[in-house]
């Protein structure tokens, strides 16, 4: 059982509870006499709180109507479990709630919950470190991935993408030659044997998304720290693309038809206004197994750091053997998959100390910003060479950089209903193959550089 203690202090001599007098004299807000003080002290025990700790343990103490108050940092203890959670998912449901205003739609439900996280770590509210990040990454991440991709039939993908996976093939190409430009302009070398590695891991993530750029550095052995620091410096570079493509795109206007992909779309949004529960079990079952059996094989042949390459892996095959099956548990899976990804970037927004961006991400700054500076550039220029529409090569960078579900956010936000269900098959095929383009290019290239 918690306890409060409550002590109260005052320089009269004696006070009685009457009606003529009060137990403390009335308070004097501009003054800082120390005739009467409040002080308040609260200490937990068995809700993983510890308020009251060591000296040595940043605290703060504030005057308040002529009293102190004493706080300790952070206010969630790493060992808070249901206030990290509570923290966690309070953090993605406004993330994904904030895409519903205008600057949602700019800068995305992900980079708001990343910011959101971010503030609240370096404020003192919640901890860079906690056993909960850990379970996320450990657990939840990989869990996504199947939800994400059960409609990650390659067959499916190359044909129903149309004539949008060539300027996404395109600016795939542009990230690659991107990516070789600012290492050889921005070599970091402060970063030491993590220099090619986080370049690699960059790259996966302008093709892909986050999930890859997760999964390459867990692969190539990237140290936590430089990992949340560059995701934490890339994250305020695609701020401004994202801000950049919604400029470009401005002149763009919307598309007249609204019936091109409302069949499709529908199939996204799920079935009617009933829940499909038995369909969101069968996900969670068999994203599970699918995690289960990477597990195993990681296990078995001993590849350090494989477990999200082998879930990417054992899911894109299982969708494109049985297409039928795992199409029909896609609707469930996606919208649990945008929920627990959300909670992931919550944990890398939570995970990211400014104190540690600034010591070890300046370089990685500058290397994110060359990379999407020679890939947008690249896809305009080539794009607009081969006569493809402005709005497919938007479109076709968005799913390279942001993935399925930017790419998505902006066909819808702008009208572009024939690109909605093309913008997110493209962002899932990038899913499904950066993560292998990342680390041979890494292995193969950039490790030798």
């Amino acid at each position: 059982m918690a306890s409060c203690i409550l002590t109260l202090r005052s320089s009269s001599s004696s006070h009685s509870f009457s009606r003529v007098k009060p137990l403390l004299p009335p308070p004097n807000f501009n003054s800082r006499s120390s005739s009467s003080s409040l002080l308040i002290k609260f200490k937990t025990r068995n809700f993983g709180i510890d308020v009251l700790q060591s000296e040595s343990n940043r605290s703060f103490v504030t005057q308040s109507i002529g009293g102190n108050l004493n706080l300790s940092f952070p206010l969630i203890s790493p060992n808070d479990q249901w206030g990290n959670w509570t923290a966690l998912f309070a953090a993605a449901a406004f993330g994904i709630w904030s895409e519903k205003t205008e600057i949602g739609k700019t800068v995305s439900g992900a980079i708001v919950t990343i910011l959101v996280c971010l503030a609240a770590s370096n404020l003192g509210i919640l901890s860079v470190d906690a056993p909960a990040y850990d379970l996320v990454l450990k657990f939840l991440l990989p869990l996504a991935i199947p939800l994400l991709l059960f409609r990650a039939d390659l067959r499916r993908v190359i044909s129903s993408t149309g004539i949008l996976l060539l300027p996404f093939l395109l600016g795939s190409v542009a990230t690659t030659i991107g990516t070789v430009v600012a290492y050889l302009v921005v070599p970091m070398r402060s970063l030491g044997p993590d220099s090619w590695k986080i370049a690699a891991a960059l790259m996966g993530r302008h093709i892909g998304g986050a999930v890859n750029y997760v999964a390459i550095s867990d692969a190539l052995g990237v140290q936590p720290s430089v990992l949340a620091a560059g995701l934490a410096a890339d994250n305020v570079i695609c701020a401004l693309y994202f801000s950049t493509l919604f400029a470009l795109a401005s002149k763009v206007p919307p598309e007249v038809s609204t019936s091109v992909n409302d069949d499709a779309m529908n199939s996204i949004s799920g079935s009617g206004d009933k829940l499909p529960v038995l369909q969101m079990a069968t996900s969670l079952a068999v994203s599970f197994a699918i995690c289960k059996v990477a597990n195993i094989l990681t296990g078995y042949f001993g590849i350090q750091g494989g477990t999200l390459p082998l879930v990417t892996a054992i899911a894109v095959i299982s969708a494109t053997v049985f297409p039928k099956p795992f199409a029909s548990l896609s609707s469930s899976g996606e919208a649990m998959a945008v929920i627990l990804i959300q909670v992931f970037f919550g944990v890398i927004g939570a995970s990211g100390s400014i104190r540690s961006v600034m010591n070890t991400a300046p370089s990685i700054f500058l290397f994110s910003f060359v990379q999407i500076t020679v890939h947008l550039a690249l896809i305009l220029g080539l794009g607009r060479l081969f006569r493809f529409d402005l709005k497919l090569l938007l479109i076709a960078s968005n799913a390279n950089v942001g993935g399925p579900t930017t790419a998505c956010g902006m066909a819808t936000a702008k009208g572009w209903k024939s690109l909605i269900l093309p913008g997110i098959l493209a962002g899932i095929f990038g899913i499904a193959i950066a993560t292998f383009l990342g680390i041979a290019f890494g292995l193969k290239v950039l490790r030798h550089m």
